[in-house]
């Protein structure tokens, strides 16, 4: 039996409630649980200004000194990712300023999406 009457049942009760609210919450949401999340300004949708340093076409690389990355709880700083897909190298080279998202993905840091900055 799952729960037997004792005097931890409406406690454990209560915690199972709880974690599975917050759960539903995270779901609906994609914001980690006491954080709010805004319709229209999420850290996921959010871009990053960089400047990229170097473009390693063969690889799928490139290097980018990167403001913080909000969604991926990043400090600023200058490092190498993989790029999601090989066209998304195409039109950019040493120097450019860019916005940029980027993402974790099975361990890996991964551009999804990159731009020109404005």
């Amino acid at each position: 039996m799952l729960f037997r009457k004792s005097r931890f049942a409406p406690a454990l009760f209560a915690a199972a409630v709880s974690i599975a609210a917050s759960g539903a919450v995270l779901a609906a949401t994609d914001a980690p649980a006491g954080v709010p999340a805004t319709s229209t300004t999420t850290a996921a949708a959010k871009l990053t200004a960089g400047e990229v340093r170097k473009v390693d076409v063969v690889q799928g690389k490139l290097t980018i000194k990167h403001e913080p990355i909000a969604n991926l709880d990043m400090p600023a700083m200058t490092m190498v990712f993989k790029a999601d897909k090989p066209e998304l190298l195409k039109n950019i080279q040493a120097g450019d300023k860019i916005e940029f998202r980027a993402e974790s993905v099975a361990g890996a840091f991964v551009v999804t999406d990159i731009k020109p900055a404005k």
